[in-house]
């Protein structure tokens, strides 16, 4: 190996470990002269190598940096689930899933919940403190609907996704699970159809369980989402009553429908008289902006039923979620009233005024960064750790990664054994009616990836290798 090979290997290491995350800038010439002893001309032919590479890049008057990565080379396949409405299970697994949150003895790499140390959330802090010295705001009722500072917030922000809605269109629920569990319960009766992409939320699909409907689960690319065209046919086949959908930043399968894709899909629901109960809850953690549109942003006849809420974008405890109804406004009131009545009143003032003075677009700005440095780093983790084969997502937003590992690997028995090392994941058969994708799993990649990170995700992945060489070795 040449000396210029060498710099080019020390620097390719650590911009692979994250010690220059993507968007980085890396050593001027001159510092790498100095750390490595090396002339200025091996310096940039290190860095000339690291460019063929496509790793870096040179900004003139500026220096290098590190590029954002690249897609993985294999992505999750497209799935296949059955061809009939199917009654959720899993309950047991999600149970257990939600009883590791508190957890404090084992890493939970699999947690569906954004990273809430962030600086940028300090003013959040302040405000519910302020508020809370104010007892008669803060111990009595809110109105049914919602506090009416919060909904215009809400209004304003759907603007970004195209999305025009008047304060009276949005009725504020605990949590966006309650939103979603609103619509579901307004448009069916025990027994109906539902159609979700699939994989698919497991919450939303215990919502389906709770309330006596069947899923009907439909074949989903995950890069351009549930497909039309099996819809179409599902449509036609069955009485389905509704479509359930996250088409922008999916958790968990991380695709985002492009436009087109979406308006077809509004007009397919339209031809069919059949309603979408729309979940947006990632849809302000976009990498880019403008950040994608939403379903409801074409929606002319109030058949959208579009969800939200802030457990995602701000910090999961505050339980404020929202729900624009659309033309089922009069229904979905009543369903609000009988389950909680009015949500809490101290955290909507407080996020309607994080909002207004300008804090929440400045945390947007901060987390989306931070996370898409940090969804490349862990995919390259992936890719060096687990076994050859292995499919990863490739997000445009959130905070969530899909894992494809070869058919040998049982995620469900994985995670037993990677309880022996205090570590969880999410097993992918959570995210089906009937237990498919056992051989998928979830992570999380909000965290600030330190060493520690790194070395769980090698245990998974080496855990993994260890189930495909003894499925392999009778054939030895």
């Amino acid at each position: 190996m040449t000396r210029y090979e060498e710099v080019a290997a020390v620097l390719r290491e650590r911009i692979e470990h994250g010690i220059y995350r993507p968007g980085d800038r890396l050593p001027s010439i001159r510092a790498v002269c100095q750390e490595m002893a090396v002339s200025i001309s091996t310096a940039q032919e290190a860095y000339r190598q690291l460019m063929d590479a496509a790793l870096i890049e040179s900004r003139p008057k500026s220096g290098y940096f590190v590029l954002a990565g690249r897609a993985p080379m294999v992505l999750p396949s497209v799935s296949r689930p059955a061809q009939r409405p199917l009654d959720v299970s899993q309950w047991d697994q999600v149970l257990e899933l939600l009883a590791t949150q508190r957890d404090d003895a084992r890493l939970l790499l699999g947690r569906g919940v954004p990273n809430v140390d962030y600086a940028t959330l300090k003013p959040l802090a302040k405000m519910l403190g302020g508020l809370h010295r104010d007892t008669e705001l803060s111990f009595n009722y809110d109105t049914l609907i919602g506090s009416p500072e919060l909904r215009q917030q809400v209004a304003r922000l759907a603007v970004g996704s195209n999305c025009l809605l008047h304060p009276d269109d949005i009725l504020i629920t605990t949590g966006c699970q309650e939103a979603l569990a609103i619509a579901l319960r307004t448009l069916t009766q025990p027994g109906d159809v539902v159609a979700v992409d699939s994989p698919s939320f497991y919450g939303t699909m215990q919502i389906l369980k709770a309330n006596g409907l069947k899923a009907l689960e439909i074949p989903t690319d995950p890069q351009t989402g549930i497909s039309l065209e099996a819809l179409e046919l599902a449509l036609e086949q069955w009485p389905i009553r509704a479509i359930q959908i996250t088409p922008t930043f999916n958790n968990p399968l991380g695709y985002t429908m492009p436009a087109e894709r979406k308006r077809a899909l509004f007009q397919l629901a339209q031809r069919f008289d059949v309603a979408i109960v729309e979940d947006d809850i990632y849809g302000d953690l976009s990498f880019s902006q403008p950040r994608p549109p939403t379903i409801k942003s074409f929606d002319d006849d109030g058949r959208v039923l579009l969800a939200s809420g802030f457990s995602k974008t701000l910090v999961p405890g505050l339980r404020i979620g929202w729900l624009a109804p659309g033309r089922y406004r009069d229904q979905a009131l009543h369903m609000k009233y009988v389950s909680t009545g009015a949500s809490a009143t101290l955290p909507q003032q407080a996020v309607a005024q994080f909002i207004a003075k300008g804090h929440f677009d400045r945390h947007l700005r901060h987390a989306t960064r931070q996370y898409q440095r940090q969804r490349d780093v862990m995919i390259g983790w992936v890719q060096r750790y687990f076994p050859k084969g292995t499919g990863i997502s490739y997000p445009q937003g959130g905070f969530i990664l899909w894992v494809e590992l070869p058919a040998a690997v049982d995620c469900v028995r994985l995670n037993e054994r990677l309880a022996e090392h205090q570590l969880h994941v999410a097993p992918g058969s959570l995210f089906s009616a009937s237990g498919k994708f056992r051989q998928c799993l979830r992570l999380n990649y909000d965290f600030t990836l330190t060493p520690e990170i790194e070395a769980a995700v090698r245990t998974v992945g080496e855990l993994a290798k260890v189930m495909v060489d003894e499925m392999r070795a009778p054939l030895g």
